[in-house]
């Protein structure tokens, strides 16, 4: 077994001003988001330009906050929400749903398109390799603050975690999903984005590949003790919501390529520009 790293889920105290390491994984994912946005502008067939790139990670910064908080309390907090709604407000006492947060970036990509003329699928596969970084980093965060731990396990790297009230050897599954959902989905995505794509073919690999990776993940993570299991008597509320991301993956491919052999996405392309 392994000893798990105690590390301060502070990261800066001024006063009565506390700094988590979770916010500041976000603050670091927007930074890397913002950086490597910058630098697929300058690819030939990009349709964001340069001056773009700080609405368009504001944009996606909103979309990301409130569709992940709002996400929460529906999909995992609706008990909560219901007897105090002023619930959804309190983000410093924790909760936000990659689910969510990934509807509140359509709204928010699907706002920032219109605004600027660009075609959405377009500018949803120039999003998409942006967004795993954010994941993995999230994880991280939630390693540190000892929250979403795995499931027990004899496994010789196994931890227990401090917080655990049933002091568990566990799945340091946080760590497995910074692996899957964050490192390994980002080379996926660099490497198909890294040259010219029918329109919604980098989406939907995104879609497939967090799908699925995070559909594995579950099944070393620890099911939410107000939820449980959801379905067939194994499976998680965050595999059903996977689910979905998948058959929509699948979709999103056949249809682009499909579409590419007649030159839609081509034509459109020329036309957003």
């Amino acid at each position: 077994m392994l000893p798990y790293p105690e590390i301060d889920p502070v990261a800066l105290a001024l006063g009565p001003v506390k700094v988590h390491w979770y916010g500041l994984t976000y603050l670091t994912a927007l930074a890397f988001a913002w950086w490597l946005a910058a630098r697929r502008t300058r690819r030939p067939w990009s349709v964001v330009k340069r001056e773009q790139v700080d609405d368009l990670i504001f944009y996606g910064a909103l979309g990301v906050v409130l569709g992940g908080r709002i996400g929460y309390a529906l999909f995992y907090g609706g008990e909560q929400l219901a007897q105090d709604p002023s619930w959804l407000l309190r983000v410093w006492q924790g909760g936000m749903s990659f689910h969510g947060g990934f509807l509140g970036v359509l709204l928010a990509m699907f706002i920032f398109a219109r605004r600027h003329k660009i075609v959405f699928g377009d500018l949803m596969d120039f999003v998409a390799p942006l967004v795993p970084v954010g994941l993995g980093l999230g994880r991280l965060g939630n390693f540190i603050g000892q929250e979403l731990w795995g499931r027990p396990t004899d496994a010789p790297w196994a931890m227990v975690f401090p917080r655990d009230p049933l002091q568990l050897a566990r799945h340091p599954s946080q760590l497995y999903q910074f692996a899957l959902e964050g490192v390994l989905l980002l080379v996926i995505m660099l490497w198909f984005s890294s040259r010219e794509r029918p329109t919604w073919a980098v989406s939907g690999v995104f879609a497939l590949g967090y799908g699925c990776l995070r559909f594995v993940a579950e099944f070393f993570r620890e099911p939410d003790e107000h939820i449980g299991f959801q379905a067939l008597g194994w499976m998680t509320r965050g595999q059903l919501l996977s689910l979905p991301m998948i058959a929509l993956g699948i979709y999103l491919i056949v249809w682009s390529y499909r579409n590419a052999s007649r030159g839609v996405s081509t034509a459109r392309r020329k036309r957003a520009k």
